[in-house]
């Protein structure tokens, strides 16, 4: 196989996760502080400015891209097509730690006693909880 992939031509993987703001930077250093993960690269537009942040713990990987026409979420109001939920051993604590690292907190918790929502520094929505478990 010379190094070739044992996936059939037709089944794919994911390779990273992508996400847009009006400072993929700050971004960048927001979630790798939060995730404890560091951010490993940086990808220049054409002019050379960097505006793309890889983020990556070794087997995970997101990126975080600074867009200059990026407006945050209108949510509750505008559903998400998509957003992240953070599991933590220590919820309260991990709370603290982002609210320090820039991240601010709503008054619309939808998730009663099972996650907190949390909007990033870009002021997107996740969600935060002690993880997912089966039957809860």
């Amino acid at each position: 196989m010379n190094g070739a992939s044992t996936r059939p031509n037709a089944v794919g993987a994911v390779a990273s996760y992508a996400f847009w703001g009006d400072d993929g930077k700050a971004l960048a250093e927001f979630y790798a502080a939060a995730l404890g993960w560091k951010v490993a690269q940086e990808f220049p537009d054409g002019n050379g400015v960097p505006t793309a942040f890889l983020v990556t713990d070794g087997s995970t990987t997101f990126v975080f891209y600074t867009a200059k026409d990026f407006k945050a979420p209108n949510w509750p109001e505008d559903e998400l097509p998509f957003h992240l939920d953070l599991a933590f051993d220590d919820v309260p604590a991990a709370e603290q730690r982002l609210l320090e690292l820039g991240a601010t907190k709503p008054d619309h918790q939808p998730g009663g006693e099972h996650w907190t929502v949390l909007r990033d520094p870009s002021g997107q929505p996740l969600c935060i909880s002690a993880g997912w478990s089966e039957g809860s």
